[in-house]
Formats: C-alpha cells, sequence, structure tokens
C-alpha cells in the first residue's frame, strides 16, 4: 500500500513539473476545458438558480390557498377563452356565504385590481399604478412586509376608510423615506387618502401573482368608490386551507358550495375557477426537467471540445518524452507507473481547467446577486458535479495516451529521435 502511494506521489509531482516546464501549452490546454466546465457549470447554476426563484415566487403565492376567479390559469396548449368569457365574475355579497358554509377554510377574503391610477402630493405625482381593493384578513393570506407604519385596523376595513398601504416603488416616487409617508395625506385618482403604512419592496417576480411595488392597497369598500369591480378588473377570493384540511379536499368543499350558490344543475359545468399553485408546480417540473437536460447537453458538447484537446496534448506530451519513458523503464518502472503518470496529469489537466472554469462563474454569482434581484446561486452539488466531470474527462482524455506510453518497448523508445 505504502509502496503505491509513494509511486502516486512520484508520479504526481513529475506530472507538475512537466506541465510547468510547459507554461504555454498547459495553459493552452487548460483553456478548453476551462471553457467546456464553464459552460455545463453555468448551465447548471443558471437552471438551478431560475428554478429557486421560480419557485420562491410561486411559494409566496401560497401552496394551502385556493384563488377563486372567472377565468382558470392557462396550461399547455391553446387558451379555449370563449368557454369562460361569459362567467360571471365573483362578487364580495358571496363572501358572507362563503365564510359561514365552508368549514374547511381558515381564511375567505376578497379582493379586485384596478391599473392605470395616479396618486398625488402637492406638485409631485406618480401615475400607472395599480390599485389593490382588500376584505378583512387579506394579510393572512398574502404576505405583506410592512416597512414602516401598520396594516388596516379591523374597523378601517368594514368602515372603507380612505386610508392606504403603499408599495416601495410608490413611496420611493413621492417621500424621501417610508417612515415620512406616514400620516399623511395623498390624492388617490382626487381622492383624499391617508397613508397608514408602507410596504418592504420586493423585487420583480418570475411568476405571476401579486407584486406590492406598484400598488397602492386600500380597503375594498373604498376601493369600490373609485372603480367598479365588474369592469376591466377580475376580481378574485382567496380562500387558506384549515390545518389539517388538504387542497383537494378543499376545493371539493368549495365547489359544492359555489354550484349551489349558483343554482347549477348536475349536468352543468362549472363557472368558476378554483385555481391553486399545485397545477404551477407540476408545470414547472416538466420545464426544469427539460431546460437541466438542455443546459447539461450544450456544456457537455463543450466540454468535449477541450476533453479532446486534453487528448491530443497528451499524444503530444507522449511523443516528447518517449527517450524519457524507456530510461523509467529500462531501470525498472513498471507499465501501471508509466500509465498513473500520464493519467494523473490528465487528470491535473481538467481539474485546474474546471478549477477555474468554476472560479469563473463564482465571481460572475457574486457580481449578479451584487446588481440584481435575481438570486443566483452556485451549490455545491454544481461545484461538485463540475469537479467530478472534470476528472472523469481527464481520465477518458488521457487514458489513450497514457495507455501507449505505458506499452512503449524500452528500447525502441531508448532509440527514438
Amino acid at each position: 500500500m505504502f509502496t503505491s502511494l509513494k509511486i502516486v506521489a512520484n508520479s504526481l509531482s513529475m506530472a507538475l513539473q512537466e506541465m510547468w516546464a510547459a507554461k504555454l501549452r498547459t495553459f493552452l490546454s487548460l483553456l478548453g476545458v476551462t471553457i467546456g466546465i464553464f459552460c455545463i457549470t453555468a448551465a447548471l447554476t443558471v437552471t438551478t438558480s431560475l428554478e429557486y426563484n421560480v419557485r420562491r415566487d410561486v411559494a409566496s403565492l401560497g401552496s394551502d390557498v385556493v384563488y377563486i376567479q372567472k377565468w382558470p390559469w392557462g396550461g399547455g396548449g391553446e387558451y379555449p377563452w370563449w368557454k369562460y368569457v361569459n362567467r360571471p365574475v365573483p362578487k364580495y355579497t358571496e363572501l358572507k356565504g362563503l365564510q359561514a358554509k365552508v368549514q374547511g377554510a381558515e381564511v375567505i377574503t376578497f379582493m379586485f385590481s384596478s391599473n392605470g391610477k395616479k396618486l398625488e402630493l402637492g406638485d409631485s405625482y406618480v401615475d400607472q399604478i395599480e390599485m389593490d381593493a382588500v376584505s378583512q384578513d387579506f394579510d393572512r393570506v398574502q404576505e405583506m412586509k410592512i416597512n414602516a407604519g401598520r396594516y388596516f385596523s379591523p374597523t378601517e376595513v368594514s368602515s372603507g376608510a380612505n386610508v392606504a398601504v403603499l408599495g416601495g416603488n410608490v413611496w420611493g416616487a413621492l417621500f424621501n423615506s417610508p417612515e415620512q409617508a406616514i400620516g399623511k395625506i395623498v390624492q388617490l385618482e382626487g381622492r383624499p387618502v391617508r397613508v397608514v403604512g408602507t410596504l418592504v419592496k420586493k423585487g420583480s417576480t418570475l411568476v405571476g401573482g401579486i407584486n406590492f411595488d406598484n400598488s397602492v392597497v386600500v380597503p375594498y369598500l373604498f376601493g369600490r368608490t373609485i372603480v367598479d369591480e365588474r369592469i376591466n378588473s377580475d376580481p378574485l377570493f382567496m380562500v387558506k386551507a384549515r390545518e389539517g384540511t388538504s387542497v383537494d379536499q378543499l376545493k371539493d368543499e368549495l365547489r359544492g358550495v359555489l354550484r349551489a350558490g349558483h343554482h347549477l344543475k348536475p349536468t352543468r359545468e362549472d363557472d368558476f375557477a378554483l385555481n391553486e399553485i399545485s397545477s404551477i408546480s407540476q408545470d414547472l417540473n416538466v420545464m426544469f426537467a427539460g431546460i437541466n437536460g438542455g443546459g447539461i447537453m450544450i456544456g457537455g458538447f463543450a466540454l468535449i471540445v477541450g476533453g479532446f484537446g486534453i487528448a491530443n496534448i497528451m499524444f503530444v506530451t507522449v511523443k516528447e518524452r518517449t527517450k524519457i519513458i524507456g530510461l523509467k523503464k529500462a531501470i525498472g518502472a513498471k507499465r501501471g507507473n508509466i500509465l498513473a503518470e500520464f493519467l494523473l496529469e490528465s487528470v491535473l489537466l481538467c481539474v485546474i481547467g474546471g478549477s477555474m472554469g468554476i472560479l469563473m462563474i463564482w465571481i460572475i454569482t457574486l457580481i449578479v446577486n451584487a446588481t440584481t434581484s435575481f438570486e443566483l446561486i452556485m451549490t455545491a452539488g454544481n461545484i461538485i458535479f463540475g469537479i467530478s466531470v472534470s476528472v472523469v474527462t481527464g481520465v477518458l482524455s488521457g487514458f489513450i495516451p497514457a495507455y501507449v506510453a505505458s506499452r512503449l518497448d524500452p528500447v525502441v523508445a531508448i532509440r527514438t529521435v
């Protein structure tokens, strides 16, 4: 065992010496593998990060929440809008009935959104913002991170008080700080509104859902005095499942209550949609499986090019050292020693080149995370995978040249010019 380790150590030392002696050639050899590992690690990092960011945004919508809407969330293929266009929109008047009858729900809330609104403060204003009119307990279903101030009180919601919570971009356009906005009177579509809270800026998301950055959130009863939710909006109920109640059970109960409330005969289709996050998650599983496969394939082709470069360099190296190989074998070096020496050199080239590629990805990750809201994630699994691929590439690229070197006849090798 000790003898084998000593042989490996000597082979490794000799490989490093030979690589250092031919720096330019070593660099050029590394370059091909560096590009290959860079491509494959970059593909994995981007797809992993994309999946993480999308799933994080999806999770923020609520994995235990059912959305009652007129329109079902679209899947693949052509969207049959003509089947849904004449459906009735959810109505606020249905809220109390649902709250009383749906036992599997912890919270049921109602909301609608209306775009293109204008918010003014003196001579300053911000337009093309979204007004979100919400009912009681909306903050228990949707994540709303308060920056300064507070959320609506139950009395403000039930009375339709003219109060508002401002999104990150909205208060940022009118005030120097989130605290400065609290208590100020602003004009929403010409109506005076008192700011009671401001939200932490969320940043852009990769999936649908509510992004409050460009929103002003108001109580529903106040919002309906500005906009009729039946026109140019998509009102909806959000139903959060009670602990111990699955989403499927909740949907079954909701379907029964809604069909009874809409007086639908058993032969008629639902005139409402029960949307849930799991349908998006299933589509994501298929999508990311394809993206990962494509990324590995692209990186694999780049790595093959680098592998051929390493193999070519190793054949040249064997030819240059033919006399040295003959001398080593003449003084007792075994075929395994020669094979290990060249194989280790090939693996070293690939591992160093792969490490350089991974280092480049790591630097890019730091830059992207520091300058954008998109979070790039370089996982330990991706790093290990990159190094493992480098080792395998080194073995595959260097085996034939190393085998050729180990099979050389010492007499013929020494006489080689």
